[in-house]
């Protein structure tokens, strides 16, 4: 079992979950190597950095850019690319550390 599969069994069976993420698409917000704690959520919105799966490929960390009634939520990163929309969204970052430092609280 992948740490993206870990954390989705996390968050359907307790509602939280960390996970490290890693990459450059969120900074300056996320550094690479930040451990990110995510909880779920009855509704998301624009601005939340969450983790979803967006045509078949998790997500880990990126933004809600646009929601749509129709279409579900717009995904993107922190750098203007869109990955694309989705309705499945397992849950949002509350709070990123790096290095034993907090550098991101919902």
């Amino acid at each position: 079992m992948n740490k993206f599969e870990r954390l989705k069994r996390a968050l359907e069976t307790e509602g939280n979950g960390k996970m490290k993420a890693f990459g450059n698409s969120m900074l300056p917000i996320l550094k690479s190597g930040s451990l990110l704690s995510f909880e779920t959520s009855d509704d998301y919105e624009i601005g939340d950095i969450v983790f979803c799966k967006v045509k078949g490929r998790y997500i880990d960390a990126h933004k809600i850019v646009k929601k749509d009634t129709n279409k579900g939520y717009l995904i993107a990163n922190n750098h203007g690319y869109e990955n694309g929309w989705t309705r499945i969204i397992y849950g949002r970052v509350t709070e990123g550390e790096f290095q034993n430092k907090v550098i991101y609280k919902r």
